[in-house]
C-alpha cells in the first residue's frame, strides 16, 4: 500500500509543478496541455530568454569596453575561453582538438567559436549592420568552412549569429585565428 501512496504524492507534486510551470510560461509557447507540450514550451521559453540574456550581456560588455564609438577591433587581442596543454598541434584542422573555445570581443561585436563533435559553433553578437551576416559567411567560405546551420536572434538594435559550421579539410586555423577572422569582417567595408 505504502508504494501506491507514494506514486499519488509523486503524480500530484507533478501535477502542481506542472501547474506552476504552465503559469509562468506565454500561453503561446505551450501548445497542449499534455506534460510533453508543458515540458516543451517552457524549454523553448528557456532558450528564448537566454538569448535575450545573452544579447544583454554582450551589449552592457560592449558599453564598458568603450563607450567612444570606433575603436578598431583589428587593436583587440583574442581571449582564449579554455585549453588543455597544446601537443603541438592546435589548428582545427589537426585530429587532435585540444582548444575547446575561443573569444574576441570588441566595442562593436562579441565573437565567440567552440568546438562541438567535428563542427564548429560560432556566435556573434553585435549591433545590427546590414549586410553583416553575408560578410561573415563569406569570410567562413574563404577559410573553408561550410555552414550547416544558421540561427539569427534580434532585440531592439542587437542580434545575435549562430552558426554552426563544417571545418574543411584543408583549415588549418586555430580556434583564436578564426574569432579574430570574424571580428575582422565588422572592420572591412
Amino acid at each position: 500500500m505504502s508504494h501506491i501512496t507514494v506514486e499519488r504524492n509523486r503524480r500530484r507534486q507533478m501535477n502542481e509543478h506542472l501547474k506552476v510551470l504552465r503559469t509562468l510560461t506565454p500561453c503561446f509557447y505551450i501548445k497542449r496541455g499534455d506534460q510533453a507540450s508543458i515540458i516543451g514550451g517552457v524549454i523553448e521559453f528557456i532558450k528564448e530568454l537566454h538569448q535575450v540574456l545573452q544579447a544583454l550581456e554582450s551589449q552592457k560588455r560592449r558599453k564598458s569596453l568603450s563607450p567612444s564609438p570606433g575603436p578598431s577591433p583589428r587593436t583587440v587581442k583574442p581571449k582564449l575561453v579554455h585549453h588543455d596543454q597544446f601537443d603541438g598541434s592546435n589548428g582545427i584542422g589537426s585530429n587532435s582538438f585540444k582548444e575547446l573555445g575561443a573569444s574576441c570581443n570588441s566595442s562593436v561585436a562579441d565573437v565567440e567559436v567552440k568546438i562541438s563533435g567535428s563542427n564548429v559553433i560560432l556566435k556573434v553578437i553585435s549591433h545590427r549592420i546590414p549586410g553583416q551576416v553575408a560578410k561573415i559567411i563569406t569570410v567562413l567560405e574563404s577559410l573553408s568552412f561550410e555552414v550547416l546551420h544558421l540561427n539569427i536572434s534580434s532585440m531592439e538594435e542587437t542580434v545575435l549569429y549562430q552558426f554552426v559550421v563544417k571545418i574543411g579539410l584543408g583549415c588549418q586555423l586555430s580556434l583564436e585565428e578564426l574569432a579574430m577572422e570574424v571580428q575582422q569582417s565588422f572592420c572591412s567595408e
